[in-house]
């Protein structure tokens, strides 16, 4: 994709997210994101066939990034779930301003249950094929889990990040430790 394609759709999208942070999803009108991008309403149309069309390719960018944030650099068997939490939290430190927008966002769930289907596929992928939780059903655990790390990233960036996220990946190893993985 061309440079400048790239610039204008980014430039769109980070328009938009700073409007759905001041001021709500139903509220905003592609007149005022084009006015914050410093383009064209045309030029808007041009990327995104509407305002709804615009929330789901930025919810689809920013897990995308948020995915790509946590995958290893080299070869994926050498990379532990601890290590990709890690990179995920850090990564979540860094872009804290979308982030928070996007998880906390009234009126629009969307992002928090696309990541936390996210997160559910990649627990569903590792338990597999460690082969443990002997006796609980997949579906289950990954809900479980699943629910469980979302509500946690959710509470780590509403509380302003009280804990670095080296500290959040140890308590959350802590807690699966002591209440998941068999004795």
């Amino acid at each position: 994709m061309d440079r400048r394609i790239m610039r204008t759709r980014q430039a769109i999208m980070e328009a938009f997210i700073g409007l759905l942070g001041e001021q709500g999803f139903e509220k905003i009108t592609i007149h005022e994101i084009a006015d914050r991008a410093n383009v064209n309403r045309g030029t808007v149309y041009l990327h995104f066939t509407d305002k709804f069309d615009l929330l789901e390719q930025c919810i689809e960018t920013y897990l995308q990034f948020l995915y790509e944030s946590c995958q290893p650099d080299g070869d994926p068997n050498w990379v532990s779930a601890k290590t990709q939490l890690l990179r995920t939290f850090e990564f979540l430190e860094q872009h804290t301003s979308v982030y928070s927008i996007l998880l906390t966002s009234k009126g629009v769930p969307a992002f928090r249950n696309r990541m936390m289907a996210m997160v559910e596929r990649g627990i569903g992928e590792n338990t597999r094929s460690c082969g443990l939780y002997a006796g609980v059903h997949p579906e289950i655990l990954g809900q479980f889990l699943s629910s469980a790390i979302a509500g946690l990233v959710e509470w780590w960036i509403l509380q302003s990040m009280p804990y670095s996220p080296a500290e959040m990946v140890e308590q959350l190893h802590v807690l699966l430790e002591r209440n998941l993985l068999p004795v």
